[in-house]
Parts: structure tokens; C-alpha cells; sequence
């Protein structure tokens, strides 16, 4: 009992050092493994680190061609990736972000979003460029029947098992640095759910091997999601700049309808025509009948979810928008009804009378009979 007193009031165990020092401690752990691949004897210990494994060379007609499948080795990949993604959001951050803020003058609010919707602008542009030219070197996009047929898709080329395992490897990042960024306990339940719906879909896509598909549909939300951030980084700068949110609003219905199109099209009709139709984890075929169903079933109920936040999102706008309008014209019919002059009679009133010029009361008019 004692230790553990001593190890919690130590230096290297406190709250602010870890905040503080937490890229620091990635840097040296990614260090260690980077000099450990200069001596012979460590170098195989460090090449699980840093290179995807379970490589397969597969003969072709132009010689051979080395091909990857997944095991519990890349976990170990996995996590040294996890130490680079949270270095690179340090350098970004301080080298970026916090002097942009420190300019802007937000509020602690904004300010937290702003940090936020600046890594997830950086990250969603490069996994953008990056998946998409994936699905152009593949071929995926110019023969979209590539996308189920030969399923199961076990044997991967090496950039479209390195994009995933950097994905995972990015949205397991995040939740550490829920911790290390100091998030406010009320943000803490948005940022677990979208961590963990990006989680499930990109590792489902992976251990079903149904990368092909999975490809396509983060390009496409990437996109969506790519536009609502540089939305969200424009009008902290400038609250009146909000055209593009009207633009992402379009693009995130049509993703919707794409998501949930390409789904039904791919697991719904492209598989159930494959002839191989077994449940083998061994070969990595999942193309059964209860399988695809819950893979559509996750998909609908995810899309069904994100629109449900996405109506009540807009709804709230414009709620704010309407309520902003009516009370610029309440304040601009006031300031016209103070500003119109008063008509009163000659002279002056005095007791409810109405007093002439010089002060007398005007003589009343005598009523001639008739």
C-alpha cells in the first residue's frame, strides 16, 4: 500500500505529466523500435511493428505477386501506429492549431470544436487522397463487379492492408486522447459513439473481407465528412459564413442513399450470386444467408441513426435561423415606433389641460341655438 501511494503522488504517474508529456512518450517508444532495426538481433522483433505480416507470394503470369492476409500479429502493427497517430496530432496541434486559435480569441466551447474539426479536416483530406487512389490503382472503381466476385477477398495487396490497418490504428487513437485533450464529460458520449461506429464498420470490413466495398464507402463518407468539419472551421471564423453547410447537408443525404445503395447491391445481390456460399472462418468465407443479413442489418440501422441526428440537427438550425430573424424584426418595428415624432396639439398640456401659448386656457366656443 505504501508503493502504490509513493507510485501515485510520484512525477511520472500525476495527471499533467501524462497530458503534457504524452507525445513525448510515444516519440521514445517509436524511437526505441526505429534504433532497434540497426542491430541484426532486433531487427525481426522491429519489422513487426512497422510492416503489415503474414505475407503470401502468389505466382502470376508476370512472376509473382506478394499478398497479405490478416492474423493476430497485427495488433502489434496496430498499436505502433497508434504512438505515430498520437504524435502527429501533437504536432498538429501545437504547430497549427493553437496558433490559429490563439488569433481567433474563441471561447472555451469553440474552442474545443475548433480543435477538433481541425485534426478531423487534416485526417478525413489525407485518408481522402489516400483511399481514393487506392480504388483507382485497384481497378475497383472501373469494374464495380470486382467488389464480390472471387469472395471471399482473403488475399490483400499490401497498400489496401496498410490503409486499414492506419485507420484502425487512427480511431484507436482517439480515445486515449479523449483523456489527454481534457474533453468535457458532457462531449465524452458523442465522440465513444462515432469512434466507435467508424471501429466497427472498418474492422468489419477487414475480418469479413469485405475490403473492396469498405474502400468505397469510406471515400464517400470521408467526403461528407471532410465538408461538415471545413463547415464547422469557416463559420467559427465568421458566424454569418454558413453556405457551406448547405452544401454538406446535399452531400450527406446523398451518402446516405449511395451507403445504403452499394450495401444492398454488393451483400444483397452480388454475393448471394457467388456460388461459394459457406460458412468457413478458416478460408474466410462468411457468405452465408444469416451473415449477410446482419451486415445489411448493421448498415441500415447506422444510416437509419445518422439520419435521425442529421433531421434533428437541421431542425434545430432552423429553429435558431427563425428565432434570429423574428427578433430582428421585433428590435427593428421597436426602434421605428420609438423613432416616428409624437403629434400633439398647440401648446402645452397642464393637469389634462390644454393651455394656450401665453399660458391661458383656449376659450371654448360658444354653441350658437338654433
Amino acid at each position: 500500500m505504501a508503493f502504490r501511494r509513493r507510485a501515485k503522488s510520484h512525477p511520472l504517474f500525476s495527471q499533467e505529466f501524462l497530458i503534457h508529456n504524452h507525445a513525448d512518450i510515444g516519440f521514445c517508444l517509436v524511437l526505441c523500435v526505429l534504433i532497434a532495426l540497426m542491430f541484426e538481433a532486433t531487427a525481426k522483433t522491429a519489422f513487426l511493428f512497422i510492416l503489415p505480416q503474414y505475407n503470401i507470394s502468389v505466382p502470376t503470369a508476370d512472376g509473382e505477386l506478394v499478398h497479405y492476409r490478416y492474423g493476430l500479429k497485427d495488433l502489434i502493427t496496430i498499436l505502433f501506429y497508434v504512438f505515430i497517430a498520437i504524435i502527429l496530432h501533437m504536432v498538429l496541434q501545437d504547430y497549427v492549431l493553437d496558433k490559429i486559435n490563439r488569433r481567433l480569441h474563441l471561447s472555451k466551447v469553440k474552442h474545443s470544436k475548433f480543435n477538433e474539426s481541425g485534426q478531423l479536416v487534416a485526417f478525413h483530406l489525407t485518408s481522402m487522397i489516400w483511399c481514393l487512389y487506392v480504388v483507382v490503382t485497384e481497378g475497383y472503381l472501373s469494374n464495380p463487379r470486382r467488389w464480390w466476385e472471387n469472395y471471399p477477398h482473403v488475399f490483400l495487396p499490401f497498400q489496401v492492408k496498410f490503409f486499414y490497418l492506419c485507420q484502425l490504428a487512427y480511431w484507436l487513437h482517439a480515445l486515449p486522447e479523449l483523456y489527454f485533450q481534457k474533453v468535457r464529460k458532457e462531449e465524452i458520449p458523442r465522440h465513444l459513439r462515432y469512434i466507435s461506429l467508424y471501429l466497427m464498420h472498418i474492422a468489419g470490413a477487414y475480418l469479413l473481407n469485405l475490403t473492396r466495398l469498405g474502400l468505397v464507402l469510406l471515400l464517400l463518407q470521408y467526403f461528407a465528412e471532410f465538408l461538415f468539419h471545413m463547415a464547422r472551421l469557416f463559420y467559427f471564423t465568421d458566424e454569418n459564413n454558413e453556405k457551406l453547410f448547405n452544401a454538406w447537408a446535399v452531400v450527406f443525404v446523398v451518402t446516405r442513399l449511395f451507403t445504403l445503395t452499394l450495401s444492398v447491391l454488393v451483400v444483397g445481390f452480388g454475393l448471394a450470386r457467388v456460388e461459394n456460399q459457406a460458412f468457413d472462418p478458416e478460408k474466410g468465407n462468411f457468405n452465408t444467408l444469416l451473415s449477410r443479413m446482419g451486415v445489411l442489418s448493421l448498415v441500415c440501422l447506422s444510416q437509419a441513426w445518422m439520419m435521425w441526428h442529421f433531421i434533428h440537427f437541421q431542425l434545430r438550425r432552423w429553429r435558431e435561423y427563425w428565432n434570429e430573424q423574428s427578433a430582428r424584426q421585433r428590435a427593428a418595428t421597436l426602434t421605428k415606433q420609438q423613432s416616428k415624432p409624437v403629434k400633439r396639439e398647440s401648446g402645452y398640456h397642464e393637469n389634462g389641460v390644454v393651455k394656450a401659448e401665453n399660458g391661458t386656457s383656449p376659450r371654448t366656443k360658444k354653441l350658437k341655438s338654433p
